[in-house]
Parts: structure tokens; C-alpha cells; sequence
């Protein structure tokens, strides 16, 4: 007996076989006309910071470039971690896009014992914006001018030095806590809220020495109340050439922060490579890269595959570096 299908039934599933690819033809033209209206990137970080300053330049080519405005919105909050979250929770239709972050994809998974995100699954990763070291600079009446020279006083002085940091957690207290660690030394961590407070402590003789983000060490340094040692990364910084890397004294030690976009889970692959396309365009550009030297950053552009790759090895390298740190968040 010949089955035959009841003819509503039939119909439906005639309008699934037909709305299949009436769908992947929609999202090949959403992708085929992005953007057609601004695209809002979240910073999850507040204003004023280096990753704003540097988001915005990046955004501002993006605009010039695709004729559609590409809107920073600060969020800031735990690390990097609630503007994550809201890149993570947002649609995945391209218009909502943001910071990919050393903090919160990269450190923030051994940090904190709990996420409201999956850094490995909730995201769509676009590529690399930049990446930045950090510079450790020391009060002058401590006395060394040197990585050695600090070293030495270090193990003649065990436990009875200090270094600042912005937080626990941050790529700034992790530089800290991977020279002590590479150092064999023995120096206090005093976690600030914000780097502006240990700074302030710094240049006041409260502390001994910070590990800051490049731009506002060397505008201290330029101050003359202390001396710049080394930088974070495995070469010298252009924006400090005559600064030496630690690794130069601590063969691979290595601490950069830095920064990608990022969009939640599931954006039409089309639309992820015309994003990473247009972002190669603006890194390669003079006026980005002169105002990326100026902010002591590198651009970093990445594939969208060496992308997702170097964000999951980035957090496999910081794990062991937060465990040895002794820093978790509940």
C-alpha cells in the first residue's frame, strides 16, 4: 500500500526543504551588504585607558573605510568581564562586535572560578588589533638602574621590596609575577584599584617599583622620579629603544597585553572575513600605524583561523603564570 502524506503536513515540510536555503540566501546577502548601518564595538574597559585610545583609532579607519560608523561603547567592570559578556550575549548579525582581551579571554578563564561566558565558545573570533608590552619602572632612590642590579638587591633584600600593580590578575601584576617567578626573588605584590593609585604611591616612595602599560611609564619616566628598566616583550619597544627587554636578562620571559575583535557566537563566516579584510586594510595604513607607534602599540593583524589559534595558546601560556601568581577571583 503506497503511503501518502497528509497534505498540510506535506506542504510544511515542502516549506522547510524550500526555507533551507532561502536562509543561507539571506545570510549571504546580509553578508554580501554589511555594513549598512553602524556597527556598535564594545571596549570593555573605561575610557581614557589605552585600550580605548586604541580601539577608537582602529574603529575611526574602520568608518572611513566602509562608510559606516563602527560606535565605541564603554563597558566597563570585572576585569574586561561584563563588556565580554555583553559581546557574548549580543546578536549575531554583525552589528555588535567588540574588544577581544588579554583579561578576559586570555587570563580571566584561570582567574576567576566563575564566568557568565565560555571565552572558547561564546565568541567569534575576527582577529588582532595590537599588542603592547609593559615597562617596569623603579623609584630612583631605591637605587638599581638595572634588571640585574634589581635582582641582586632583591636576594640581598628577600620579601623587603614591593611592586604596584592596577589589580590582581592583570597582564601588569603577571608581569610582576612572572619576573619574580623567572628571578627566583622574593618581592610583595600591592594590588591598587586602577593604576592611577599605584602610581601615585609609587612616585611618593610607597612602593618600590610597577609594571604599567608603556605610554603613562614613560610620561613617569619623563617626570624624572624614576627609571625605566626594561620592557615586558621579547624585543625593545620602539617608543622606548634605548629601555632593553627582559628577555635580554630572563631568556623568555615574555607579557604583552593585548587586543582583537571579537563578536558572539555563530556570525556568518562571510561576514567574520570581509570584517578581518577591512581591519588588515586599516592596520596597514600609515596614519594607524603612526598613531598605534605613538601609543606604544604594534598592529597585530591576524587571520581569522591564526586568530582563534593564538587566543586559545595565549591561554594556555597565562595559565600556569596565574597559578604560580597565587591571584583567583570567586
Amino acid at each position: 500500500m503506497k503511503f501518502v502524506l497528509p497534505r498540510r503536513r506535506a506542504l510544511i515540510l515542502s516549506g522547510g526543504a524550500l526555507a533551507a536555503p532561502m536562509l543561507a540566501s539571506g545570510i549571504a546577502r546580509a553578508a554580501d551588504d554589511w555594513p549598512s548601518k553602524p556597527v556598535k564595538y564594545i571596549n570593555s574597559f573605561p575610557a581614557g585607558g589605552p585600550t580605548d585610545a586604541l580601539s577608537r583609532i582602529v574603529c575611526q579607519k574602520l568608518s572611513e573605510l566602509s562608510g559606516q560608523q563602527f560606535i565605541v561603547e564603554n563597558r566597563g567592570g570585572s576585569g574586561g568581564n561584563v563588556g565580554a559578556d555583553a559581546i557574548a550575549h549580543s546578536p549575531p548579525d554583525g552589528y555588535t562586535i567588540g574588544l577581544l582581551s588579554v583579561s578576559s579571554h586570555a587570563i580571566a578563564p584561570s582567574l576567576y572560578a566563575k564566568l557568565p561566558f565560555n571565552a572558547d565558545k561564546d565568541f567569534t573570533p575576527v582577529t588582532m588589533l595590537w599588542s603592547l608590552p609593559n615597562l617596569l619602572v623603579v623609584r630612583k632612590s631605591l637605587g638599581p638602574k638595572t634588571v640585574p642590579e634589581l635582582i641582586a638587591l632583591a636576594k640581598e633584600k628577600p620579601g623587603k621590596l614591593s611592586y604596584a600593580s592596577s589589580g590582581s590578575g592583570t597582564t601588569v601584576h603577571l608581569s610582576g609575577a612572572l619576573f619574580v617567578s623567572m628571578a627566583k626573588i622574593d618581592i610583595l605584590h600591592v594590588p591598587y584599584r586602577g593604576s592611577a593609585p599605584a602610581v601615585q604611591d609609587l612616585l611618593a616612595d610607597q612602593v618600590d617599583m610597577i609594571f604599567d602599560n608603556i605610554p603613562g611609564s614613560l610620561a613617569q619616566m619623563g617626570g624624572g622620579k624614576v627609571w625605566g628598566l626594561a620592557v615586558t616583550g621579547t624585543e625593545r619597544s620602539p617608543m622606548a629603544p634605548d629601555v632593553p627587554a627582559m628577555a635580554e636578562f630572563l631568556p623568555g620571559y615574555d607579557i604583552n597585553s593585548w587586543g582583537g575583535i571579537c563578536g558572539p557566537a555563530g556570525l556568518p563566516p562571510a561576514m567574520v572575513e570581509k570584517l578581518n579584510a577591512l581591519t588588515k586594510q586599516a592596520l596597514d595604513s600609515d596614519d594607524v600605524k603612526k598613531a598605534y607607534l605613538k601609543n606604544g602599540a604594534t598592529p597585530l593583524w591576524k587571520s581569522v583561523a591564526d586568530t582563534v589559534a593564538y587566543r586559545r595558546s595565549e591561554e594556555a601560556r597565562f595559565a600556569p603564570i596565574v597559578k604560580a601568581s597565587g591571584a583567583k577571583v570567586d
